[in-house]
């Protein structure tokens, strides 16, 4: 595998352009329904290559200016949301996106200010991700072609993640975790393939954090993992979870049960019960917890679990597991630079303590905001064009989907 820290530089294997490229991406793996359009330009001047030294400022500028011209035209998308304490059911989420993709796809044409009939190739998710809401995007992407005679692509959701994270934050070959409600990688590339090194051995992270965040009665909106997150910033305890990291792999299952448990414990307080004295003291939580998981330096009069504690120390256990195998595949590959990618990788604190990891290595942590974060049809555009201009295109006797 080429060392990251490497100063030689790489041709792009992409063609280059002869013409403005325009692709829709169609989204619906899980709940988020996400339609897009991008634009791949000619380049201002020059050839079109990446450099694999990420040691100079000059060089990556003038990368950049030579590189493909790549513009977010649209990116439109609707969430399914479920009441608090409910998951979203495959038949519902399906039920959701026929109601609403025919809106979100006029919308995002209607953004991107172009036509149908403007379209090089249309990209939709093939998978992997929820079997019948899949199904939806398939099927709608297969009749837009044969309506408007438009090549199809089909992507690999989780390669739509990454390629998506790598142009938005400009980084070129950093070791990759990939974070959401049905994924957990640590990815490298190599040899034009994506490498999984270690990932989960159960259930995702996201499952995790959904699951919990219904089992203390978290609302859905705008995400149980967003919800999460912010109850944790009040939590002021942190409680001994399983840590379950398996050499590159990690188990989270064992992690959710023993937190559910603490919902059982008599010490455990729901929201509603939670004193009000607590709430006017100091929110700075305690990160070391004695071997019987009550506090170390008496800041909280009463021996209460909360919502919030538990919130806290699932976040702060799990993504600890994370930020190890993480750095072990960093170490492996002798990268410096990590790509948090997927729904997960919106969490400051995930980001924040993959920086601090990152930094001791004289690296550096790259991320996106929710609109990119979140599964959303531009990636798949992006994904899909990049494919389409590397001269592949889907024929529709193999569109169907897989969710695995």
């Amino acid at each position: 595998m080429t060392n990251a820290s490497s100063s030689k530089k790489k041709i792009s294997p992409l063609p280059r352009l002869t013409k403005p490229l325009l692709c829709l991406g169609i989204e619906g793996s899980a709940n988020k329904l996400g339609c897009g359009i991008i634009s791949h330009a000619l380049p201002s001047s020059g050839p079109e290559f990446e450099s694999e030294s990420e040691s100079s400022t000059t060089g990556r500028a003038k990368a950049k200016a030579r590189a493909t011209k790549v513009t977010v035209l649209s990116n439109v998308r609707h969430t399914y949301i479920t009441p608090p304490g409910e998951g979203f059911l495959p038949s519902d989420t399906a039920r959701h996106h026929r109601e609403w993709v025919v809106r979100v796809i006029q919308e995002a044409v209607r953004k991107a200010g172009v036509r149908m009939e403007d379209l090089d190739c249309i990209a939709f998710t093939k998978g992997p991700g929820m079997g019948t809401p899949l199904q939806v995007g398939a099927l709608v992407a297969r009749t837009l072609s044969q309506l408007h005679n438009i090549p199809l692509i089909g992507v690999n959701h989780c390669v739509g993640h990454i390629e998506m994270g790598r142009q938005i934050t400009s980084s070129h070959n950093p070791i990759v975790l990939y974070v959401s409600g049905g994924n957990t990688q640590v990815i490298a590339y190599s040899q034009q393939r994506y490498r999984i090194f270690g990932e989960t051995l159960d259930i995702a992270i996201g499952n995790c954090l959904d699951r919990f965040a219904r089992v203390i009665g978290l609302r859905n909106d705008p995400s149980p993992g967003y919800n999460i997150e912010q109850e944790a910033r009040k939590g002021r305890r942190l409680v001994p979870l399983p840590y379950g990291t398996k050499g590159m792999d990690i188990t989270l299952a064992g992690l959710l049960s023993a937190a559910e448990t603490y919902t059982s414990d008599p010490r455990y307080r729901s929201w509603d019960q939670v004193p009000s004295s607590w709430h006017s003291k100091s929110k700075s939580p305690q990160i070391k917890p004695s071997t019987d998981g009550t506090e170390q330096g008496g800041e909280i009069d009463e021996d209460i679990i909360t919502p919030y504690d538990m919130c806290f120390s699932l976040q702060e256990t799990t993504f600890a597991m994370l930020v190890e195998i993480t750095e072990r595949a960093m170490a492996h590959v002798g990268a410096r630079d990590v790509l948090i990618v997927g729904g997960v990788g919106c969490n400051l604190r995930l980001q924040e303590m993959m920086a601090i990891m990152s930094s001791e290595r004289g690296g550096r942590v790259f991320a996106t905001d929710e609109s990119f974060c979140i599964d959303n049809g531009i990636m798949i555009a992006q994904a899909g064009l990049l494919a389409f201009r590397m001269g592949q295109t889907t024929p529709i006797e193999k569109t169907s989907v897989t969710q695995r």
